[in-house]
């Protein structure tokens, strides 16, 4: 089954929101929707996954909540299952940034459409950085971005107070996955006193959905927060995989490192993983074959294996046809 992904998110007074998450959960599971809807007073946020008649429905229900009548959303597809189960959560953040003060709702920078971007971060006076933490950026990032090499959105405006300045730094730029980290962020340095703030119009999803290849100032890949791991160009799907030791991602080429072993551990993680946890990991990596072996699908598999596997058993059909006579469909 294909799946469509939606990203989204929404800035928005919910005072009453913990009234609306069962409603939430009971719709998104008649729909047999999947994934995490984050609710709290200042709006929503989430990625979801379904077929396409069901993520209209869902998406059709939550716009009829009051104050989120303009909820906007991002879509990407998915050839297995990216999430197996739906989780509908209150917060008192949708995006934790851990400064009270700051509300997007209120004031955000200056959009920047996907086509307009790169004019934009071409320029000489204009600081263009990542808020996204420092595992996303080792993923992929635009050209010539910083790294403000944050475990946690939370350390960004400790980052913000040490390395920049509004009278240093005119302009600065801001980009993230979808866009909502990017709407505290510059909310947050509006509030410092910082006078042009600017951020891309539905994040680094967008620009991939619409800027061709050839065209692009992004390096590497998207890093996202399901079994996908990561998406590229007219986001498809990426080749990272994740560590299972440490849920660190890693690219084709770390995956060669000698201090990796599917399913165990990789070079940031090695060293440290005690003799319990690597025990635990290989029960669950002989379970993961187990579960491959019967053609069924794991908690532990990535899409790329998932997606190998169902090559091969559709390749195995259809040598079976030609052995018959019939046609391959």
């Amino acid at each position: 089954m294909s799946y469509i992904v939606a990203a989204l998110y929404h800035f928005a007074d919910l005072p009453e929101y913990k009234s609306l998450l069962e409603k939430v959960e009971a719709e998104c599971k008649l729909h047999n929707i999947q994934g995490t809807l984050l609710l709290a007073s200042e709006g929503i946020n989430g990625t979801i996954a379904g077929s396409r008649t069901n993520i209209d429905a869902i998406l059709k229900f939550l716009r009829q909540i009051p104050g989120l009548e303009s909820l906007d959303h991002k879509e990407s597809h998915s050839e297995g299952a990216p999430f197996f189960r739906m989780k509908v959560k209150p917060r008192k953040e949708i995006v934790t940034m851990g400064v009270d003060k700051v509300r997007p709702l209120d004031r955000v920078g200056t959009y920047v459409e996907p086509e307009d971007w790169n004019e934009l971060i071409s320029q000489e006076d204009v600081v263009l950085i990542d808020t996204r933490n420092d595992f996303e950026y080792r993923v992929g990032r635009f050209q010539n971005s910083i790294d403000p090499d944050t475990v946690s959105f939370t350390e960004f405006p400790g980052y913000v107070e040490k390395n920049l300045s509004p009278v240093k730094n005119k302009r600065v730029a801001m980009y993230c996955t979808g866009g909502i980290r990017c709407e505290k962020a510059t909310s947050h340095l509006l509030d410092q006193g910082y006078e042009e703030v600017y951020h891309l119009k539905g994040g680094i999803l967008k620009y991939l959905e619409k800027i061709p290849q050839a065209e692009s100032m992004w390096e590497g890949e998207c890093f996202v927060f399901d079994r996908r791991v990561s998406i590229g160009h007219g986001l498809e799907l990426g080749t990272f995989q994740l560590c299972h030791g440490c849920q660190s991602p890693l690219s084709e080429e770390q995956r060669e490192h000698e201090q990796y072993t599917f399913g165990i551990a990789c070079e940031y993680c090695a060293d440290t993983v005690s003799a319990e946890r690597r025990k635990g990991l290989e029960m669950r990596l002989a379970q993961m074959r187990l579960a491959e072996s019967r053609g069924e699908d794991h908690l532990g598999m990535g899409q790329e294996q998932m997606r190998a596997r169902r090559k091969s058993k559709a390749d195995a059909k259809d040598e079976e046809r030609v052995r018959q006579g019939h046609p391959v469909r």
